[in-house]
C-alpha cells in the first residue's frame, strides 16, 4: 500500500508541475476582456439593469449617469429609454428589474407610456 500511495502522490505532483509549465509558458491564456461599448445588446442591457439596481439603493443620479456613460452612447437618457422599453417588450427580466429601470428612466425625465404601469414611487417596492 505505501508503494501505491507514493506512486499516486508522485503522479499528482508531476502532473501538477507539467500543467503549470504548459499553462504558463507554451500555451498561456490570453485576456479576452472587452470594452463596454463593444458588448452585444444583451450584455449592455444586463449592465444597464445592474446600474439601475445600484441606483435603487443609493439614489445617486450623477453616479448612475457616469456609469452609463461608459457605454459611450450618443444620448444616455435615450439609450436608457430604449433599453427599458426593449426589456419590457421582451420580458427579459423580472418585474423588480423592470421597476428599477423605469424608476431610473423616470428620474432622468424619459418616462414613456409603455413604462408608466411599472412606475413605483416612494413607498412602493423599489
Amino acid at each position: 500500500m505505501p508503494r501505491v500511495a507514493r506512486s499516486l502522490i508522485l503522479g499528482l505532483l508531476l502532473g501538477s508541475l507539467a500543467g503549470l509549465y504548459f499553462g504558463w509558458f507554451p500555451f498561456p491564456s490570453h485576456s479576452r476582456s472587452g470594452a463596454l461599448p463593444n458588448l452585444t445588446q444583451r450584455y449592455r442591457d444586463e449592465y444597464t439593469v445592474m446600474i439601475a439596481a445600484g441606483y435603487a439603493v443609493d439614489r445617486d443620479l450623477p453616479g448612475a449617469l457616469e456609469r452609463l456613460s461608459l457605454l459611450q452612447t450618443d444620448d444616455i437618457a435615450d439609450y436608457l429609454r430604449d433599453s427599458t422599453e426593449r426589456i419590457i417588450g421582451t420580458s427579459a427580466h423580472d418585474l423588480g428589474d423592470i421597476r428599477r429601470l423605469v424608476r431610473l428612466a423616470h428620474d432622468l425625465g424619459r418616462l414613456t407610456p409603455a413604462m408608466a404601469p411599472f412606475l413605483v414611487l416612494d413607498g412602493g417596492e423599489p
